[in-house]
């Protein structure tokens, strides 16, 4: 692709839009941004520009199309496929100091927020308010807009639905520099094509987010979670569909294994309520009474015992949530941190399917020789795969992580899942998305990027192409 590079010219203008200090250029600009959390992938943008408003975000914008300059978008940079990395240099856009809430709107229950909010600072907001921001992505310092862009699911997908769901309107900066409206506080919209739905998921390719308004919910008044140990994954996973069956459906049904609980431990210096079975099930309630709570709870641990279960602990004190949450939490960290370097496979599944799915992975790391630890969503099939290097050298890596992506990948397919769950495509998955996809459903992708963006200056060479 022919973009123009970034030139003193350029600067200078560039320079006219915002403050000094908000502006970096050439070996100004840290590491950090040269790169997602993963790592995989890396490239440093020639100028970087903290944003603090639409109206900026709009002229440079405008500036960009006008001279073919590239322009990537970035919040707190927690993406694993190298979305927010500048593959062709040019302009990054970073969005943390936009990080306003600007209205809680209780009759329309809505909040209206900046690109830059962090969700574990809107959840507090909100709930201090006595309201609930349902989506739950395990990455509690991304930013609402990263949310967004990659339609993030979490933990409490399986009651709750995504960030989709949650999205009642947009403000968005188009690759020209126009401002649109999409959406708002309207419940329901039925006036032509929905382009606000296209814009979430779509990773920074689209547009420029500036602003949404996100739904809220009532704030449970009562939560409890249970941890229930099983000898064999199998068991733990073949379970899961009869909890969806029994109708008391939790917030979240998550899974983990015992070589990731210890990585957890040994991570933070903290106990695990239980090491000593193979697989765990970990499920939340929550509901308005107590009552309501443990009628629920009540009947999925007589389900997860009549199937199997070793034992059903009741996170109920402030010792064990710390113990077993900030395990959760710290899964990726903690596999990150047993190895030199890894890749992740996020796929997703029929929830049926998640057993063989584990076994399968299991069985893969016996055939090449390598570790796939795992954790992820078992109540919506989304599972979180870490292929770890270890001490392989360069080349052998590098030939060992295709095959295993590759196999991975094609095993999705064959149980009829797909190829991200909720941690989008980016730059380093776009094989893997054609692979699911037909020539025609691609290359309805590549129109509307094309729609949206006839100068491909906005995140190229991502998602929908190669």
């Amino acid at each position: 692709m022919d973009y123009k590079k970034v030139d003193e010219k350029d600067v200078e203008y560039l320079r006219t839009l915002v403050d000094a200090d908000r502006i970096l250029v050439g070996d100004e600009i840290s590491e950090d941004y040269s790169h997602d959390e993963l790592g995989t992938v890396a490239n440093y943008p020639e100028v970087l520009m903290r944003v603090l408003s639409t109206e900026e975000v709009s002229a440079i914008m405008k500036y960009a199309y006008e001279q073919n300059i590239p322009v990537v978008v970035r919040g707190s940079g927690t993406g694993l496929v190298g979305a927010c990395v500048p593959i062709y240099g040019g302009i990054m856009l970073e969005t943390t100091l936009m990080n306003n809430i600007l209205e809680l709107d209780t009759e329309n229950l809505t909040v209206t927020v900046e690109p830059g909010v962090l969700l574990m600072e809107l959840s507090k907001f909100v709930e201090e308010n006595d309201l609930f921001y349902p989506p739950d992505p395990g990455e509690k310092s991304a930013t609402i807009a990263g949310n967004i862009s990659t339609n993030a699911g979490g933990m409490r997908a399986v009651k709750y639905g995504v960030t989709r769901d949650y999205v009642r309107g947009l403000t968005v900066v188009m690759p020209n520099g126009e401002v649109l409206e999409l959406g708002g506080k309207i419940v329901k919209n039925s006036s032509g094509y929905s382009l606000k739905d296209l814009v979430i998921g779509s990773e920074g390719t689209l547009c420029v987010i500036t602003k949404a308004v996100l739904k809220l919910l009532p704030l449970p008044k009562k939560t409890l979670s249970l941890l229930v140990p099983f000898d064999t994954f199998t068991e733990a996973a073949a379970v899961v569909p009869k909890i969806i069956k029994s109708k008391a459906i939790p917030t979240a049904i998550e899974f983990m294994e015992r070589q990731t609980i210890l990585f957890a431990e040994d991570f933070l210096g903290k106990k695990f309520p239980d090491t000593k079975s193979n697989a765990y099930i970990l499920l939340t309630f929550d509901g308005n009474t107590k009552e309501q709570v443990e009628a629920e709870y009540e009947v999925v641990a007589d389900l997860c015992l009549s199937e199997g279960a070793k034992d059903v602990y009741i996170v109920d004190t402030d010792e064990r949530k710390d113990s077993v949450w900030s395990a959760r939490g710290a899964f990726l960290e903690a596999i990150k941190a047993s190895t030199t370097e890894m890749d992740e496979c996020d796929v997703v599944v029929p929830r049926n399917r998640v057993a063989e799915f584990i076994n399968y992975t299991h069985d893969l790391e016996k055939e090449l020789n390598i570790r796939i630890p795992s954790f992820g969503h078992a109540g919506d099939g989304n599972l979180h795969l870490y292929i770890c290097r270890d001490e392989l050298g360069e080349k052998e890596w590098e030939e060992m992580l295709d095959t295993a992506m590759d196999k991975l990948y094609a095993k999705s397919l064959e149980f009829d899942g797909l190829v991200s769950g909720e941690h989008g495509i980016g730059y380093a998955k776009r094989k893997y998305l054609f692979n699911d996809y037909g020539e025609y459903e691609m290359g309805l992708m590549d129109g509307i990027k094309h729609a949206f963006d006839p100068k491909n200056i906005l995140n190229p060479k991502k998602v929908c192409q190669m």
